[in-house]
């Protein structure tokens, strides 16, 4: 089966569990709302994760495109619109993005950000000078990661900041049992992978010959485990 359609099945997948079964659960989860011990565990990981990703661009976007590639409920893209990117942000979740322009347009911030429901590797979406993905590629496999990467790193001048799961004890475990939340809230399993495999992947994809492996971060809060790494064109 080629990368190609191993993705459009993922892709599928991930889109029926963000919009139909855990979109309330993911509002919460982004919000400030009291959560338990395990999504607070998630949440504080995912925030120092956006905290890092966002620690790799420009303090200063003015002027630049941004790709906002699994933008969730949007509160990366809106810092990124608050350092003057002109962003785009995406999901396979409409409810997802309808409940993220919401909050953006609460913040004064609807204007420079365009939500949209569909795929990040859309070509009408144009060129950018920065790319983040966050939590993005943890669902794929391997192979199916690399191509994503690569066609996103034709359109992109400046950088991608990105993560991808690190293979750990417990995420293997994961991985195996296809958990992450408890009960109905399970998400499609993550994909953990080796940091040396998952560079030497990098390395490897002809698309992506003209970035370098910039800066590195692994986030662990317990429940919340993801590695950011930067990806900078030569």
């Amino acid at each position: 089966m080629s990368d190609v359609m191993t993705y459009e099945r993922r892709r599928s997948e991930i889109e029926t569990y963000f919009d139909r079964t855990a979109a309330e659960t993911w509002k919460k989860l982004t919000s400030t709302a009291p959560v338990g011990r395990v999504r607070a565990s998630v949440r504080r990981g995912r925030d120092e994760m956006r905290a890092t990703l966002l620690s790799y661009l420009p303090s200063d976007l003015t002027g630049l495109r941004l790709l906002d590639a699994g933008c969730g409920t949007g509160a990366l893209a809106m810092e990124a619109a608050r350092r003057g990117a002109e962003v785009v942000a995406v999901d396979l979740s409409p409810t997802l993005t309808t409940h993220a322009q919401d909050l953006a347009d609460a913040q004064g911030l609807g204007s420079r950000i365009r939500f949209v429901a569909g795929d990040m590797l859309d070509e009408g979406f144009g060129r950018f000078d920065h790319v983040v993905m966050m939590d993005s590629l943890i669902h794929y496999e391997p192979a199916d990661a690399a191509m994503t990467l690569g066609k996103l790193a034709e359109r992109t001048d400046g950088s991608l900041a990105i993560t991808f799961a690190p293979k750990t004890p417990l995420l293997a475990a994961m991985h195996k049992v296809g958990k992450l939340f408890p009960r109905g809230d399970r998400s499609p399993a993550i994909v953990p992978i080796a940091e040396a495999r998952f560079s030497a992947m990098v390395r490897a994809e002809p698309a992506l010959s003209a970035f370098e492996i910039g800066r590195g971060r692994r986030i662990d809060t317990g429940f919340y485990k993801s590695h950011a790494l930067e990806l900078r064109r030569r």
